[in-house]
C-alpha cells in the first residue's frame, strides 16, 4: 500500500467530502471536474443533493439492542449493507487500478459492484478480482454484434445481471469538460493541447502512474466486427449511434439468461413498462445529473416508481448519496438498495482500492449509526414511518 492509501485508509477522511477533496488534489483538473461535474448549469446535480434536506428522521427513542441487521438482498445476492456500486466510466483513467481496484474494495465491503460499459479492463480481469457479485452495464456501442459478443462474455464470466442504461441516447452538455480541454487533451493536434498541459503536469505522480499504464485506454470489451476495440475517446460519438430503445428489449432477453435491470427510470410510465418487458427491477435514475439537466433529483421521483410497480420487481436509486442517512432515507421511501457513483469514485481517484474501501468503511458505519439513532434494529423493517417531511405531498 502506498502512502497515499494509507493516508486516506486512516480515520482523517471521515466523510466523502474528504475524499472529494483529497480527490481534488491528486487528480488534473481535466480528470477531476469529469467525474465531479454535470450537464449545463448543474441544476440537477445541486437537486440530487438537496432533496433528503426535505426530509427529517422521526426516531424511537430509549431503544437499544446488541446487533444491527444492515443486510439486504438485490436481485438474489446477499449484500452487507444497502449499496452497490453503480457503474462509473473511464475509472482507469481516473486512477490506473480503475474497475479491478473497484471490485476488489466492493468485494472485500460484501456488496456488489456493477461493471461499466465504459470500462478499461477485461471483463474476465476483473472477475478474477473480484470476490463479490458482479453486475454488468449495457451501452450498444459498436452495435447489436458488438453487444451481443461482450453479454456473452459478461455471462460466461459469472456475471449474473444486465442493467442496461436508457437515458444516453446521446451524451449530456457537460461545460465543465469544454472548459478544461477534455477534447484537446483526448484527441487535437499536439499544438492545441499546449494549454492545457499545465493541469497535467501539476499532477506528477497521476500523470507517471497514467503512462506506465499504457496512457489513454481503449474499451476492451467493445470490440467492433472488423475494427477491433473501441477507443475510450469515441464514446461520446458511439453513443449517439447506438441509443437504447424499448424494442430493443425482446431481443435482450432471448441474449442474456439471467435478470435484466433497467436503469435511468425517472417515471411512472416508464418504471411500468420495464416491468411489461420483463425487467427483475428498475434503478431510479438521472444520471447523477450528467444527462438531462432540470430532470428531477431522483429521491423526489421514487415514491412514484415505487407506486407504480408495487412488489414485482425490486426498486433501486441512484443521484446525490454522500451519507449513509441519504441512504436510509431512501429505504424508507421504498428503494431496495441504492447505488453509490460518486461517492465512492472519489476514493478512487484519492487513493486507489484503499480509497474506494474507506468509502465504503465509510457509509457502512453512517448507517449502522444512523439505525441506532432512530432506534431500529434492521434495514428491512425501515418504512416511512421513520420520516418527516418537509413538503405537503408526502
Amino acid at each position: 500500500m502506498n502512502r497515499a492509501s494509507r493516508r486516506v485508509a486512516s480515520p482523517r477522511a471521515v466523510n466523502i467530502e474528504d475524499l472529494r477533496r483529497l480527490a481534488k488534489k491528486r487528480m488534473p483538473r481535466v480528470v477531476f471536474e469529469f467525474l465531479d461535474g454535470a450537464a449545463e448549469d448543474e441544476t440537477t446535480l445541486a437537486a440530487n443533493r438537496s432533496a433528503f434536506e426535505n426530509y427529517t428522521f422521526r426516531p424511537r427513542h430509549a431503544v437499544a439492542f446488541a446487533h444491527c441487521d444492515m443486510r439486504t438482498r438485490a436481485l438474489g445476492a446477499d449484500v452487507s449493507f444497502p449499496a452497490l456500486l453503480a457503474p462509473v466510466g473511464c475509472s482507469r483513467v481516473m486512477h490506473h487500478e480503475g474497475e479491478i481496484g473497484i471490485a476488489r474494495a466492493a468485494g472485500a465491503a460484501g456488496t456488489l459492484y456493477i461493471l461499466p460499459t465504459a470500462s478499461g479492463h477485461l471483463i474476465e480481469d476483473v472477475k478474477a478480482a473480484a470476490s463479490g457479485p458482479l453486475w454488468y452495464q449495457l451501452y450498444l456501442i459498436g452495435g447489436r454484434p458488438a453487444a451481443e459478443a461482450v453479454i456473452e462474455r459478461a455471462w460466461n464470466a459469472g456475471f449474473s445481471a444486465l442493467v442496461v442504461t436508457i437515458d444516453t441516447c446521446v451524451a449530456g452538455m457537460r461545460e465543465r469538460d469544454f472548459r478544461n480541454g477534455m477534447k484537446e487533451l483526448a484527441s487535437s493536434p499536439p499544438l492545441a493541447k499546449i494549454p492545457y498541459l499545465p493541469q497535467l503536469l501539476a499532477r506528477p505522480r497521476w500523470l507517471a502512474n497514467f503512462f506506465l499504464d499504457g496512457g489513454s485506454p481503449t474499451l476492451p470489451n467493445i470490440i467492433v466486427p472488423g475494427q477491433g476495440p473501441v477507443p475510450l475517446l469515441d464514446v461520446g460519438a458511439a453513443l449517439a449511434r447506438s441509443a437504447v430503445t424499448w424494442d430493443d428489449f425482446s431481443w435482450l432477453r432471448k441474449s442474456w439468461p439471467g435478470p435484466i435491470v433497467v436503469k435511468g427510470v425517472l417515471t411512472a410510465e416508464d418504471a411500468r413498462r420495464s416491468v411489461d418487458l420483463g425487467a427483475a427491477a428498475v434503478v431510479v435514475s438521472n444520471h447523477g445529473g450528467r444527462q438531462l439537466d432540470s430532470s428531477p433529483a431522483t429521491l423526489d421521483v421514487l415514491p412514484e416508481v415505487v407506486e407504480a410497480v408495487g412488489n414485482q420487481v425490486e426498486v433501486l436509486m441512484d443521484g446525490g448519496i454522500r451519507r449513509g442517512s441519504d441512504i436510509v432515507k431512501a429505504i424508507c421511501l421504498g428503494a431496495r438498495a441504492v447505488l453509490i457513483g460518486r461517492a465512492y469514485a472519489y476514493g478512487l481517484g484519492a487513493a486507489g482500492t484503499a480509497g474506494v474501501a474507506r468509502a465504503l468503511e465509510i457509509l457502512r458505519a453512517d448507517v449502522e449509526r444512523t439505525l441506532r439513532l432512530l432506534g431500529c434494529s434492521s434495514v428491512a423493517a425501515l418504512d416511512r414511518s421513520y420520516l418527516n417531511a418537509k413538503r405537503k405531498d408526502f
